[in-house]
Order: structure tokens, then sequence, then C-alpha cells
């Protein structure tokens, strides 16, 4: 099991050396830092740790898939092209969903601020 967990742990430095996961890394650190800034309920919260969860999981997935296919066929093909065209869109929906699920809780507590700030 602990080796298990070294595994698991030395896929996200490696993962972490990739530009696209350190960039949705520091949005999730913004995304927390700004739920604990703007008060949101624990149901809100735990649904920005679950969405954040999914992306750099989804984003982890697209890296594999993208690096076996480097292994598999290093040369260009078309095929070897769809695929992981289809994996990154599966990262990019993910994304747009966040931000869809970001304004859903975000922008009510925003906006209650700033009406009581008046």
């Amino acid at each position: 099991m602990i080796k298990s967990f070294k595994y698991a742990i030395s896929g996200i430095v490696y993962a972490s050396k990739e530009k696209t996961f350190k960039i949705l890394l520091i949005i999730a650190l913004i995304v927390t830092l700004f739920a604990i800034f703007i008060p949101v309920t624990l149901i809100e919260f735990s649904v920005l740790v679950l969405t954040i969860i999914i992306i750099l999981g989804l984003e982890l997935l697209n890296s594999q898939v993208e690096r076996t296919l480097n292994i598999i066929s290093p040369g260009k093909n078309q095929t070897v092209k769809e695929i992981k065209d289809i994996s990154a869109a599966a990262v990019l929906i993910a994304c747009l969903g966040s931000i869809i699920i970001g304004l859903l809780i975000f922008l009510p507590h925003i906006l209650e601020m700033l009406i009581f700030s008046r």
C-alpha cells in the first residue's frame, strides 16, 4: 500500500512539471483561496473541491494518454492526433463546466457583498 502511494506521488511530481498541470494547480489554489475569502457554504466548498479534483484527474488522464500514444506511435498519425484531441476536449469541457459552477457559487456571494457594502 505504501509503495502504491509512493508511485502515485511520483506521478503527481511528473505531472506537476507539465505547464498545463501547473496552471491548473495555480487556478485551483486561487479558487480555494477565493472560497475562503468569500465565505461559501460547506456544500458549495465541497462542489468546488470536487470540481477541482475532476479537472486535475482528467488532466492526469490526458497526460497519460498523450505519453502512451507518443510511445506507441512516435510519428505523425491522424488517428493518434484525433485521440489526443478528444482527450484534451474532455479536460476543456470540464474546465468550461467548472467556470459555470464557479459563477453559480461565487456570483451570488459577490453580489451580496456589493449590495450590503453600500
